[in-house]
């Protein structure tokens, strides 16, 4: 389960492992309640770590939540809870500062709540290890990326568009780097939200029909966490409404170059940070992939090479990062360490995961 940058709701798949790869059996998305998403809003808006008071209510509620979401995915498959043999809890992100004093990263969900409320075995707080061992705790995707999305003959680029863009490119079977890109539909969706109070721009209808404004663009292009070099990682910290405000000030743009811009700076920062990979092929997963304008841009300015998603090769783009989190559960509880250094910088494997419940 996953609750991500955009923080619409909770991802959560039902998957096994067959000897090879990754089956997904049945999926679900289940918006977080308005009050709840409100909250969550509120502690991110603050635009600072949480007090341990305010994270650890929140912690609570979310971990009912996440519980919720759980137990309906469990009941509309009709399996028994014995039969799974753990939940894999990302958690909802509220803080990332991993280049900080003191590098913190906090997601909230309480993998406690989760495991007592389903009677299941849970694994959380996916990033910490990662971070004591010197990495930047994101992304984790490249992870799975590599063992479903990786080809012997070809050198690939898995572009993940969620709130905000990764990146994992892989030479053959291995993880050659993966990092975050920047905003994927973060700005978007906050632009359009504050216009037409809608929560995303379908298809980039909105961005299609307008013009980037030129100086605009190269403003925010100048951000210099586009020009620092991996491992990096990056989110609301930084990508939010006060930033694109910023880069607003003093100018007179209609809104519909506005949001034309922010599509324009996500293809381009995903491309730029393409180039020099010589990559062969561009697989695309994430809730990015419906925005028709959005990949009709990258697909352009990435030409020859060819852009798909990740359902031309068996895996369905909108659920790869709950995927994920089954995954990296299932390998904590075999006790299999994670090489995250390709991607974070970790200076050692690391065993990523808490495991809570009566097995721990």
């Amino acid at each position: 389960m996953i609750s991500g940058t955009s923080r619409d709701g909770v991802d959560a798949a039902l998957v096994g492992f067959p000897d090879h790869g990754a089956e997904l059996l049945h999926a679900i998305c289940m918006p977080y309640p308005p009050a709840l998403r409100n909250d969550v809003d509120t502690i991110i808006a603050a635009g600072c770590q949480p007090s341990a008071g305010r994270a650890a209510s929140l912690d609570e509620s979310l971990g009912r939540f996440f519980a919720r979401v759980a137990n309906e995915l469990i009941q509309q498959v009709g399996i028994e809870r014995r039969d799974v043999a753990a939940i894999g809890s990302h958690g909802q992100t509220v803080w990332h500062e991993p280049g900080g004093e003191r590098p913190v990263s906090v997601q909230l969900g309480s993998g406690s709540m989760i495991s007592r409320a389903t009677g299941i075995t849970t694994i959380a707080d996916f990033r910490r290890a990662d971070l004591v061992a010197g990495g930047q705790g994101a992304p984790l995707a490249p992870l799975l990326h590599r063992v479903l999305l990786a080809s012997g003959s070809e050198r690939r680029a898995v572009i993940n568009i969620g709130g905000i863009a990764n990146l994992t490119f892989l030479r053959g079977r291995d993880i050659a780097a993966g990092f975050d890109t920047g905003p994927g539909n973060c700005l978007m969706d906050a632009w359009i939200h504050k216009h037409s109070d809608q929560p995303f721009d379908r298809d980039g209808a909105w961005a299609a029909g307008g013009q980037p404004e030129p100086q605009l663009l190269e403003d925010m292009l100048s951000e210099p966490f586009f020009h620092t070099a991996p491992p990096k990682s990056t989110g609301l910290e930084l990508f939010n409404m006060g930033w694109l405000q910023r880069h607003l000030a003093g100018r007179s743009v209609a809104a519909v170059a506005v949001q034309a811009t922010l599509a324009e700076l996500t293809a381009r920062t995903i491309a730029d940070a393409l180039c020099g990979l010589d990559t062969d092929r561009v697989l695309l997963c994430g809730g990015g992939v419906h925005n028709r304008h959005l990949v009709d841009l990258l697909s352009s300015q990435l030409a020859p090479v060819p852009v798909e998603t990740t359902s031309a090769h068996g895996v369905d783009p909108d659920w790869v990062e709950a995927i994920l989190f089954a995954w990296l559960a299932r390998e904590r509880l075999a006790g299999r360490t994670q090489d995250t250094a390709p991607v974070t910088g970790a200076r050692k494997p690391v065993l990523l995961g808490r495991v809570f419940g009566l097995e721990a």
